[in-house]
């Protein structure tokens, strides 16, 4: 049988060229708006996980999928380290805070997954906490599909090549160099570890009722496109009448903003510019 990777090398397609993409994404983005005034005409709710190994382009995606949407109604939850007051509670319970009401989204970047993955790599949580987590998430998330909820878990696939440009980008980049903690750099020599962890996670929590969907990021682009394009094509008919009120024309000329107690401060100019 050939090998699965080879397979994916040969059928591998071009990097795609940011305004091909920028082409490519403006639709997609539009249909997601038209998804968000679903969401709120229903009343559903909906739940994205964002998995994946550190570079693999979890935030790039959140970006694209949520970058014209209202705040209000989709929030991004990337939560750090737990408290030690969150450590003695239900491991779920600082994710259940996060779920969304009626007509909202809630997009994880990382999720309650960080227990397969980093905490269980990186030796952050014990192994019988460990075997723990992976009894109860799949009953954890059959309660939120039963309750109504649409839940979508991605992850983002990097191969070790690719993660390494990532790093030495990050590394050399003042702009994303917050990027690059002690954390990632020991999980960077333990690449062959998170494979372990991440295909024991989804041998045990792939599940009919909350599946697992994997997207190759070696081309964050394409990666972008090929999620938000499954995300879409899984939902229902999103198409709900058109409600907007119409704009209408102002009565008499626009005014121009006049202050009083104030002025704005000087527009900025760059040095030496007239």
């Amino acid at each position: 049988m050939a090998d699965s990777g080879d397979a994916r090398k040969r059928g591998k397609p071009k990097a795609l060229r940011k305004g091909d993409y920028k082409d490519l994404v403006a639709p997609m983005q539009l249909e997601l708006t038209r998804m968000a005034e679903w969401l709120q005409a229903t009343g559903l709710r909906l739940v994205v996980l964002f998995e994946g190994r550190d570079t693999a382009g979890k935030g790039g995606a959140i970006k694209a999928l949520s970058e014209h949407l209202n705040p209000r109604q989709c929030r991004v939850t990337a939560l750090p380290r737990p408290t030690e007051r969150e450590t003695t509670q239900w491991y779920f319970q600082r994710y259940v805070a996060h779920l969304p009401a009626a007509g909202e989204m809630t997009l994880f970047d990382r999720s309650w997954y960080n227990r397969a993955g980093v905490e269980r790599v990186m030796g952050y949580c014990t192994h019988t906490e460990y075997t723990a987590f992976l009894h109860q998430a799949p009953q954890f998330e059959r309660m939120l599909v039963d309750d109504g909820i649409l839940l979508f878990k991605y992850w983002l696939c990097v191969d070790q090549v690719e993660q390494e440009k990532r790093f030495a980008e990050r590394h050399e980049n003042p702009l994303k160099g917050w990027k690059l903690s002690p954390v990632d750099l020991e999980a960077r020599r333990r690449y062959p570890e998170y494979t372990r962890a991440r295909e024991e996670m989804l041998a045990a929590t792939h599940t009919p009722h909350a599946p697992w969907t994997l997207v190759d990021f070696n081309d964050q682009r394409r990666g972008r496109l090929t999620l938000i394009r499954d995300l879409l094509d899984r939902l229902p008919d999103v198409t709900v009448p058109n409600d907007r009120p119409a704009l209408t024309p102002l009565r008499g000329k626009p005014r121009r903003e006049r202050y009083g107690v104030l002025e704005p401060i000087p527009a900025y100019a760059p040095r030496g510019d007239g």
